[in-house]
């Protein structure tokens, strides 16, 4: 995955002097005495920076002006409408590798500073608890990555797209780049004619005037802002119809079209697949977007997975390989988008489903028996625990890796934890459950201990000794009716290895 650490840069005051004298950390009521501008963040454990205090947003609309190369700054501006959870006399928004040139309060110029990886904002007036309010930021958005700036936009070679996920969103664009505040999208994309934008939701009408073409998008479910998707490049957009009427768009890139027909005719039936496992598909489209684009991995964003290319074109992939891989982001549109975590220790639950149902495809298709691949990751679980911490503990993205907590426990070893997890309870209760679970918490957020809770009401049993031991210990427990499965000893100084994103299924 594209993760990189916060940077620690030292705040610099902007010319907006009056911002940094009246910006402050958070206070215990959040409105504090004048202090240098400071990045705040909500606690996050893996991530403590990332998302802010005193709002709650209830939309984004974001404008990207693209010149036609990918290598220069787009202009943009963003306009926020939250809800105020606190009196505030200033707010922070999560933003860097960006220009900001203004900012408006409620129509109002407010006064602005940078602090670390956060915009800090002085409205002309205090905000109080409970008041609405509307943010406009007109700004930039750079495409170039840096060496202390990885993620957000990836350049193809005929465009752009975006890879946000864990903590890159912003890098593209101001906002409250937490998963716990999910909100609705709006997107205006302008390109130079010839270029074709697509980006989460449905379309709401292209409007061409002289040399460009105005795209506009629009979600009807919430979502987080890592899992924000645009796509700029000459590209086709074909149209199917999936399960139920399903509107469905795939984008690739217009040369290769016909090629990749055969990959994405599959879609429909692996919706199909899916639901007659865990329910009704939970959003308004679906699709592929393969990208000309070297990432090593492939993204969940909300109903248009990113995919590389040539993971549909490398002769070295087995058939039933790439077709499990496009069930694990497809499934991922329950289990991370619909269902979003709380927090991102409870990402196991987004990356132990997706490699659930990516390794029952292949089971089911493919006759690749899960329970030989759940030995193999028993075998393997305690090194992956000593090497990035157990499933809903996982060790801190370590400084300069791109895989961030994108290691095998949140994979593999969660997926080994839902198969014990089956083991222990049976199969017809696991089944309700994971049917019970994206219909309780569709479209919001949730949490681990959540997910004990109904598991144990579920299967009438109380499961947290259960869940403690193999979700937070630091060994792997006996496999219920496997008690022949045995751990091998960890390897001291082994390098952790990525999983599903970057080619897990093996």
């Amino acid at each position: 995955m594209l993760l990189t650490p916060r940077s620690r840069r030292t705040p610099r005051i902007s010319r907006h002097r009056r911002a940094a004298l009246l910006a402050s950390a958070v206070s215990v009521c959040l409105l504090a005495a004048a202090a240098p501008a400071e990045p705040l963040g909500i606690g996050d454990r893996l991530y403590p920076y990332l998302g802010n205090p005193g709002y709650d947003v209830a939309s984004y609309d974001l404008s990207f002006t693209y010149s036609g190369r990918n290598d220069k700054p787009l202009d943009a501006v963003t306009t926020i409408d939250a809800w105020t959870t606190a009196d505030l006399e200033h707010l922070n928004l999560d933003f860097t590798h960006g220009t900001v040139r203004s900012v408006e309060v409620d129509g109002r110029p407010a006064d602005f500073a940078e602090a670390g990886e956060d915009l800090v904002v002085t409205p002309d007036h205090p905000l109080s608890e409970g008041s609405w309010t509307r943010i406009t930021v007109r700004h930039t958005s750079d495409p170039v990555p840096t060496k202390d700036h990885d993620g957000g936009w990836v350049q193809t070679t005929d465009g752009l797209a975006m890879a946000n996920q864990a903590d890159a969103a912003h890098l593209v664009f101001p906002c409250n780049d937490h998963p716990s505040d999910k909100a609705m999208f709006t997107f205006h994309i302008t390109a130079p004619n010839g270029y074709t934008a697509v980006a989460n939701g449905l379309p709401a009408g292209a409007d061409r005037v002289g040399k460009t073409t105005t795209w506009t998008y629009r979600t009807q479910h919430p979502m987080a802002t890592e899992l924000a998707q645009v796509s700029i490049g000459r590209s086709a957009v074909l149209h199917r119809e999936g399960p139920h009427g399903l509107p469905m768009r795939d984008v690739v890139p217009s040369a290769d079209a016909k090629a990749l027909e055969p990959w994405l005719a599959k879609t429909p039936d692996q919706i199909a697949w899916m639901e007659s496992k865990v329910g009704p598909y939970p959003f308004e489209t679906y699709g592929v977007l393969m990208a000309q684009a070297s990432t090593g991995f492939e993204l969940e964003t909300q109903t248009l997975s990113l995919f590389e290319k040539n993971l549909f074109t490398e002769p070295a992939y087995p058939k039933w390989y790439i077709e499990s891989i496009m069930v694990h982001e497809l499934s991922h549109q329950w289990f991370g988008d619909s269902v979003s975590p709380r927090a991102w220790s409870d990402v196991w639950l987004n990356e132990g489903h997706a490699t659930w149902y990516e390794e029952l495809y292949a089971e089911e298709t493919a006759h690749r028996p899960m329970e030989d691949r759940m030995k193999a990751a028993y075998s393997a679980s305690d090194s992956w625990r000593e090497a990035g911490g157990p499933p809903a503990r996982p060790k801190p993205p370590t400084p300069g890796q791109k895989i961030g907590i994108f290691r095998p426990n949140v994979y593999d070893g969660a997926a080994l934890v839902l198969y014990a997890l089956r083991q222990e309870i049976g199969r017809p209760a696991f089944e309700r459950l994971e049917r019970l679970w994206v219909r309780t918490h569709r479209d919001s957020t949730a949490t681990t201990a959540d997910f004990v809770r109904l598991a144990s009401a579920v299967s009438g049993r109380d499961l947290r000794g259960f869940f403690q031991d193999w979700l937070y210990g630091e060994k792997t427990p006996p496999m219920p009716g496997h008690p022949d499965w045995k751990a091998t000893a960890p390897v001291k100084d082994a390098e952790p290895a990525t999983s599903a994103g970057s080619r897990s299924a093996q």
